[in-house]
């Protein structure tokens, strides 16, 4: 398992699929906050299309521990990515985040625009760039739900939830999966044994984000960016994504039908094709090592 030192000398790990340094990987960052990368799997058998590097954030996994606890706030995690590009030594870096995650790619392509590439945001946080997600966007996705025989119980949560009146989150979570059967309930009962509940209460402490800053330094973002929502996530509603879309230049957005938080989990092989269609569109460096390898190959095939 590969380690690189961060900022402040943690040390720092992440995993590689299929294993083996690739030429030009899609580095992986897990939201929750502060998940270590296992969840993410190969990202639906994204790993068949191209290398990922499976990020663990600094007090998760196989990541070390920080001696300064206040460097597990969101806007000191960025600096954690430009380490690990650093240290695999490429000048441009294409970056997959998911959930909480998207919020340290966004403040990363903010701060270090001329590092990416190609940037790809799963069912994304509103938090780095001051989105809103009001209560009836969560309850009109959510109703979208209504045919599942476990929707009363659990819409009548939602409702004490969005109100203030309730936090039973675990009788909402059906509704974070495009289909609540044995496989999604096994991968959420594994999910909430890898967060670093410590580190999770810092992510978005106090000075954690600055909108207004971020959302001025992406305008100029020449960096092509996907935003992947799931139809029926009410964690990160397709209305909230839409109005993401909107603030990044060159964005597109791709709404999965049937799909919640997790859209690998739902429907791989159409998260797949999306997420790969879009790394491999013109104009892409890796489009273009692509393209490059396959013209290598046809003049060493005349030969």
């Amino acid at each position: 398992m590969p380690t690189f030192a961060a900022f402040d000398g943690t040390e720092l790990a992440y995993h590689e699929h299929p294993d083996g340094a690739a030429a030009r990987p899609l580095v992986c960052v897990p939201g929750g906050p502060m998940h270590d990368s296992r969840y993410l799997g190969d990202l639906g058998g994204l790993s068949a299309h191209r290398g990922l590097v499976m990020f663990d954030p600094r007090g998760t996994g196989a990541s070390g521990v920080p001696s300064d606890l206040s460097s597990y706030r969101c806007d000191r995690l960025v600096d954690d990515l430009e380490a690990l590009r650093e240290h695999l030594d490429l000048d441009r870096i294409d970056v997959l985040a998911h959930s909480a995650g998207t919020n340290i790619a966004v403040m990363y392509a903010a701060r270090y625009p001329q590092r990416i590439d190609r940037l790809v945001l799963v069912t994304p946080s509103a938090a780095a760039l001051g989105l809103t997600v009001t209560p009836e966007m969560r309850l009109t996705v959510a109703r979208l739900r209504s045919g599942e025989p476990w929707f009363a119980a659990a819409y009548a949560a939602l409702q004490d939830i969005v109100a203030g009146e309730g936090d039973d989150w675990q009788a909402i979570d059906p509704f974070i999966y495009g289909r609540w059967d044995a496989a999604a309930q096994a991968h959420r009962a594994d999910d909430e044994r890898h967060r670093n509940d410590d580190a999770a209460a810092v992510f978005a402490a106090d000075g954690a984000f600055d909108p207004e800053s971020t959302r001025a330094a992406l305008a100029g973002l020449a960096a092509p960016v996907l935003l992947v929502a799931g139809e029926t996530d009410l964690n990160s509603p397709p209305a909230m994504v839409a109005e993401m879309v909107a603030m990044l230049p060159g964005a597109e957005l791709t709404v999965q039908a049937g799909a919640a938080h997790f859209p690998w989990l739902d429907d791989a092989a159409a998260f797949t094709a999306a997420v790969d269609g879009f790394l491999r569109s013109e104009g892409s460096a890796a489009s273009a090592a692509s393209e490059g390898s396959a013209a290598s190959d046809q003049v060493a095939a005349a030969r």
